[in-house]
């Protein structure tokens, strides 16, 4: 592991090369083979040096972000030919990287804790810096508050778990910890990064005045976070779980419902995009909560999936936002008809939004719909409306984009790039051949023997 992290800082030191913008990418990808080839088919830690490794989870968790981190880059072409401070761009990106490295490799809770609150400064400077409005600024408060005001409550519970286990690693944890405050103070840090509703406002203001790197950073990588970080300590609220969770998952989806209607009445692209993202976060919650393995397999697979499929359409919303310089429905209409080949991604992305054959959308939520069910038959009304408006508003999308007369502002227009190309199908490909081997995102759950 320590390799790893040497190798990142590396290539942070080879940033003032030449060509540096594209070189990184090309190692970065050199990155990807390299961790591939260290696969483990284990549930407990491996390669465990000076307080890191990583089992079959951390491993998932850290091959999608170093994915996500290559995808980033090929999409901030205008960052690199605009010269918008690109080598700084790539610094925060890097440096993101490695923290989330390791955010996820680490087994000591106050330096899990460290390192899952310092990914979002990156974060924050990404959106501050070289977003498009003004409105950036508040978006980066929004972000930074909630945030930051969730966190405290997290440390009175660190305080506790040393006094009580006289460690802080997570494999000496024991089980039924039965403690309300500390299950509310150590759970409240995750539900803001889900994000659960009433706690949600941060994310569509983040999402809107980001620019592309931070909208994909956003939807495939924080909202990431508070999920991975519930499944880590679940196992010590087994019992106590049972009673309080139940009002955290009628809260989730009936909040779920809310925002899928929501979703209906937006006019800007990103927002729609932004607000379908929270509405499919809730099922995750739901499923995880639920404290079953089936539902942990479920939110395992939806996470992955919800991370490539909404990266995907938010590179679309940007294709389409760096022709017509516009991102109103009503401005970007008729586009059919100008970028016809690009139509196909559209409606691939549209349609695995909706959770079509053969995604790993649809395998997600068949598990986690499966196990809400079993749960409580009474909330099968809620998971109707999410499912229903989650095809309503995925086929607004295409409809609205694609067809319609073209706005008359647009004075120019340029067709579709390799790079845009195959930036969107490197989006569209895992998601639909990873299927095959779906066992592989829920093996960890048995070999690690959480229930």
């Amino acid at each position: 592991m320590v390799k790893f992290i040497l190798f990142i800082i590396f290539i942070i030191i080879v940033l003032g090369y030449k060509r540096g913008f594209w070189f990184n990418q090309l190692i970065l990808f050199l990155l990807i083979v390299l961790f591939i080839k260290n696969f483990v088919f284990r549930g407990d830690y491996y390669y465990l040096r000076i307080g890191i490794g990583y089992d079959l989870l951390s491993y998932i968790m850290i091959l999608l972000r170093l994915f996500i981190c290559v995808l980033i880059i090929l999409a901030s072409n205008k960052i690199y030919f605009s010269d918008r401070f690109k080598i700084l761009f790539l610094f925060n990106l890097l440096i993101l990287l490695m923290v989330l490295f390791l955010t996820f490799s680490i087994i000591n809770l106050i330096l899990f804790y460290l390192f899952f609150e310092l990914s979002m400064l990156p974060v924050l400077l990404i959106i501050m810096g070289w977003g498009y409005q003004p409105e950036r600024i508040q978006a980066g408060i929004y972000l930074l508050f909630y945030t930051l005001f969730a966190s405290l409550p997290i440390i009175i519970s660190l305080f506790y778990f040393y006094r009580l286990f006289n460690s802080l690693r997570f494999i000496y944890f024991i089980n039924n910890l039965e403690n309300n405050y500390i299950y509310i103070c150590i759970n409240v840090v995750f539900l803001v990064k889900f994000p659960m509703y009433f706690v949600h406002l941060w994310l569509p203001k983040a999402h809107v005045e980001a620019p592309i790197a931070g909208s994909i950073i956003l939807a495939g990588v924080i909202l990431k976070l508070g999920s991975y970080g519930v499944c880590r300590l679940i196992k010590i609220f087994l019992f106590r779980g049972l009673i309080i969770n139940k009002f955290v998952i009628v809260i989730g989806l009936f909040g779920g419902g809310l925002v899928s209607i929501l979703c209906i009445s937006q006019m800007d692209i990103k927002a729609l995009i932004a607000y379908s993202s929270v509405a499919h976060m809730r099922l995750v919650l739901a499923g995880i909560f639920t404290i079953r393995i089936i539902g942990l397999i479920g939110r395992m697979v939806l996470i992955i999936a919800h991370g490539l499929c909404s990266s995907g359409l938010f590179c679309l919303a940007n294709i389409y936002y760096e022709r017509s310089i516009r991102r109103r429905f009503y401005m970007n209409k008729g586009i059919l008809s100008l970028l016809p080949r690009m139509s196909l991604f559209i409606f691939l992305f549209s349609v695995n939004n909706i959770a079509a054959p053969p995604s790993m959308n649809l395998l997600g939520e068949i598990i986690l719909i499966n196990r809400l069910v079993s749960w409580d038959y009474s909330i099968i009304l809620v998971l109707f409306i999410i499912s229903f408006f989650s095809a309503v508003y995925s086929l607004f999308i295409y409809v609205s984009i694609q067809h319609g007369g073209v706005y008359i502002g647009l004075y120019n227009f340029f067709e579709g790039k390799v790079r845009e190309y195959l930036l969107l199908f490197l989006h569209w490909l895992p998601l639909n051949f990873f299927i095959i081997k779906g066992e592989i995102v829920s093996v960890w759950l048995y070999l690690n023997s959480l229930i």
